[in-house]
């Protein structure tokens, strides 16, 4: 006769046999411990993979390392107290391919619309942004176009040298200009942008006065607000319906802009949040072209962590000085020795300061007699002390949006 599996007979009752319940208890650590692992190495596989994803979409310039390397002899050297120091240059590029036409028709080149020589300070203690107008007279050295010839040397506008032969037309042109290694490069366009400020949620600006732009696609309200995507490309481009319509005042809002969005990341803790910082870096790479030694999520991951380091008061925004050219009032060139006497002080690692004028980014400006917007008033200092740093006009990533100091 069969007994039942589940009659009192069929049950192990011999001496030294666990009860049911204690073999239940033994086998939930190892199944806890089992789902644990499965889990951390599923969350691995996940972060790995958009790693990689986030990694493979940065594109790498290797034509301008090799462009580079090819004039090595002809690029300035660090000087000893700079070695430390790091000058990244940041291009916006307008072209209009790539879904950017409808800001303007694609004619299969691109400029540099908007260049930012960015150094950090060997003790990362300050950052100082200065941005090269693309209207500057400057001399551009002869440089190998896309299809391998040779551009002339010649007197043109800066952002010409972009046109002639890319990054590494700029760069050497930025070097020349300055006396200033660049040590690397990061060029992003018009929806990289878009996305970039999308992805912290907008960025807080202050708009003079109602703006109404056909050619930026803007269209704003006087006052304190937030821009998002296509707003904030339009503000920052725009030369006609705010102000004068000048490139100085195009400038000045980007350096507000910029200093608002630095202030924007630092404030929200998008760098410490995975959610919010994962959109961010998807934006960001996947609109980014660097050199081989930025062209990975860590070192831009270490670089954004640096600027993070770096108190906001000490992340400075300023515009070379600069005056209507004397031969064409619409191109600018260099105000001197106060040029000079800025990149001087950046090739030794010197401070810069800046001096807010409390004009709005969309104000009029008021220049000295002969045009030039800085107020340069020291000399040089590699010490970096406030009474002894060149003084310019410019703004600094804590200072608020509508004037007077941030928080």
């Amino acid at each position: 006769m069969t007994t039942p599996a589940d009659s009192p007979e069929s049950k192990d009752t011999s001496p030294g046999a666990a009860p049911p319940t204690r073999q239940r208890r033994r086998r939930w650590p190892r199944v806890l411990a089992g789902v644990t692992a499965l889990a951390v190495l599923s969350g691995a596989g996940v972060a790995w993979h958009l790693y990689r994803q986030l990694d493979g979409n940065i594109h790498t310039d290797t034509d301008t390392s090799r462009e580079l390397l090819r004039v090595q002899s002809e690029r300035p050297s660090a000087l000893p107290q700079a070695t430390s120091a790091e000058n990244i240059l940041l291009l916006g590029s307008d072209n209009r391919g790539d879904g950017n036409g409808k800001y303007g028709q694609d004619t299969g080149t691109q400029r540099s619309d908007t260049a930012i020589l960015l150094h950090l300070a060997a003790d990362r203690k300050t950052a100082t942004a200065v941005s090269l107008p693309r209207d500057l007279m400057v001399d551009i050295p002869s440089c190998r176009r896309p299809d391998g010839s040779m551009s002339d040397a010649q007197f043109a506008q800066f952002n010409w040298a972009f046109e002639f032969g890319g990054a590494a037309c700029t760069i050497r042109t930025v070097e020349k200009l300055t006396g200033i290694r660049v040590d690397h490069h990061l060029v992003v366009d018009f929806s990289g942008f878009k996305k970039m400020v999308d992805a912290v949620g907008g960025v807080e600006v202050c708009v003079p006065h109602d703006v109404h732009d056909k050619d930026a696609h803007l269209d704003l309200k006087a006052g304190r607000q937030v821009l998002h995507g296509e707003d904030a490309l339009g503000y920052v481009r725009a030369r006609h319906g705010i102000g004068d319509g000048s490139d100085t005042q195009r400038i000045d809002r980007q350096q507000e802009f910029l200093a608002s969005l630095v202030k924007k990341v630092d404030s929200t803790g998008v760098l410490l949040n995975p959610t919010k910082l994962y959109p961010l870096l998807d934006a960001a790479t996947s609109s980014l072209t660097a050199d081989p030694g930025l062209d990975s999520l860590r070192e831009l991951y270490d670089l954004t962590q640096t600027l993070r380091r770096t108190p906001a008061g000490q992340v400075r925004f300023l515009t070379v000085p600069r005056r209507p050219w004397v031969q064409d009032p619409n191109r600018d060139e260099l105000v001197q020795p106060d040029a000079e006497k800025l990149f001087t002080t950046l090739r030794e690692d010197g401070t810069v300061a800046v001096q807010d004028d409390g004009a709005s980014p969309g104000a009029s400006d008021s220049p000295s007699p002969d045009g030039t917007t800085s107020t340069a008033s020291a000399s040089p200092s590699a010490t970096g002390t406030a009474t002894d740093a060149p003084s310019y006009r410019g703004t600094t990533a804590d200072r608020d949006v509508c004037g007077g100091s941030g928080d």
